[in-house]
């Protein structure tokens, strides 16, 4: 691991939010880092997924069907490089739930390539950070759809702004969970391809392909590391922050991320019937998918999967996230791997889930150490 002076979290951020922000290729002359965007097009990988996003309902205020958002198939994503990069690795970072910026992330990325030396690819999750039209998140766009929600569920909690697109897509097909997520796997399948096939200017062919994955791309990751598509991930370690949680024991509940009545609807279809009947159990992402449901589905597929992999799976859980709790963590790993795996951390300020370090607070200094102690630990990890 390459030492790296104490990084001042409010600061970095903002600068690195204004870079980010323009999708402009640069270098960061102060760290000597370089930022590059790529074009990314779905090939057209899983006509299954397609086949369902067409049929899902569709929210009045978005009009148009998933299979038909042609932001989601067609992006850009970024890469952080530091100098002198290792070609024969690189890390790929995962975001959460409803994310739409990499505002949070920026500095994730551009820490992790400095201290581990290999450059760090941030990859969006379908219909997430630029995958989705903006008017999907305009607030001007979507004030009158807010309360005609916050009306036709009356009891429900967080109805915003900046979880209505998830919320009302969730509600109305609760499924497009599933095949987001698969589609994203495909997606990183094809990037996997393309690197295999010496196709990016940045990485060789043999390149050695580790993850660090935040909230619910923890889940994704372990749902392909589960699923060992193509081998793609096979040696590949995953360390995972604030995340890793079974699904059933989650709290999706947020103004950041869904509406009450969102999550109580996701919970319930996913644990009844409706899943294996819509699910094409030919899948390779299916069953892994489905042990990660319930700690009581194919619990020992699951856990004896982690129990073998647990030297080269790392996690930490925060003792005051609500939405990926410690228990739900252990839950999914079992005894033997979450002993192993797993480290508990809180503190000395007020921080949550979603916001795991505050920019706009007065501790700063304690934002700064925990920012460098949680990164030095994921570093070290995948260094």
């Amino acid at each position: 691991m390459i030492y790296v002076s104490d990084v001042r979290v409010n600061q970095r951020t903002d600068i690195l939010k204004k870079i980010f922000t323009k999708e402009e290729s640069c270098r960061i002359e102060d760290s000597a880092v370089d930022i590059s965007f790529f074009e990314f097009k779905e090939r057209g990988n899983d006509s299954n997924v397609r086949e369902l996003q067409h049929s899902f309902l569709i929210p009045s205020f978005i009009k148009t069907s998933d299979d038909a958002v042609n932001e989601n198939s067609s992006f850009r994503y970024p890469m952080v490089r530091p100098p002198h990069h290792n070609e024969n690795a690189c890390i790929l970072l995962f975001h959460g739930l409803n994310e739409r910026s990499w505002d949070k992330h920026a500095i994730w990325a551009e820490t992790l390539a400095r201290m581990t030396g290999k450059p760090v690819i941030l990859f969006p999750i379908a219909f997430h950070i630029n995958r989705t039209p903006s008017s999907w998140y305009n607030p001007r766009v979507l004030m009158h759809w807010v309360a005609d929600r916050r009306k036709r569920t009356a009891s429900a909690e967080n109805v915003t702004f900046a979880n209505l697109a998830l919320s009302s897509r969730l509600s109305s097909s609760p499924l497009r969970f599933y095949t987001s997520g698969r589609e994203t796997c495909y997606d990183v399948a094809q990037l996997m391809d393309n690197i295999k096939a010496g196709k990016h200017p940045y990485l060789n062919e043999n390149t050695k392909i580790d993850i660090f994955a935040y909230s619910i791309g923890a889940l994704m990751s372990q749902i392909m590391l589960l699923s060992n598509y193509k081998n793609m991930f096979e040696n590949a370690r995953l360390f995972m922050f604030c995340g890793g949680s079974i699904f059933n024991m989650m709290n999706g509940n947020s103004p950041y991320i869904m509406d009450s009545q969102a999550f109580l609807d996701m919970i319930a279809y996913y644990q009844n019937d409706h899943l294996f009947q819509a699910i094409n159990n030919d899948d390779p992402f299916d069953l892994p998918f489905k042990s990660m449901i319930d700690a009581n589905y194919y619990t020992d597929y699951r856990t004896d999967f982690f129990n073998k992999a647990q030297n080269r799976i790392q996690i930490i859980s925060l003792a005051k996230d609500k939405v990926i709790p410690y228990k739900g963590i252990c839950a999914a790993l079992g005894a033997e791997a979450a002993a192993k795996c797993v480290i508990k951390l809180d503190y000395p300020f007020e921080y949550s889930h979603e916001m795991p370090f505050p920019t706009k607070m007065n501790a700063t200094n304690e934002v700064d150490k925990m920012f460098m102690d949680v990164f030095g630990r994921a570093a070290n990890f995948l260094s």
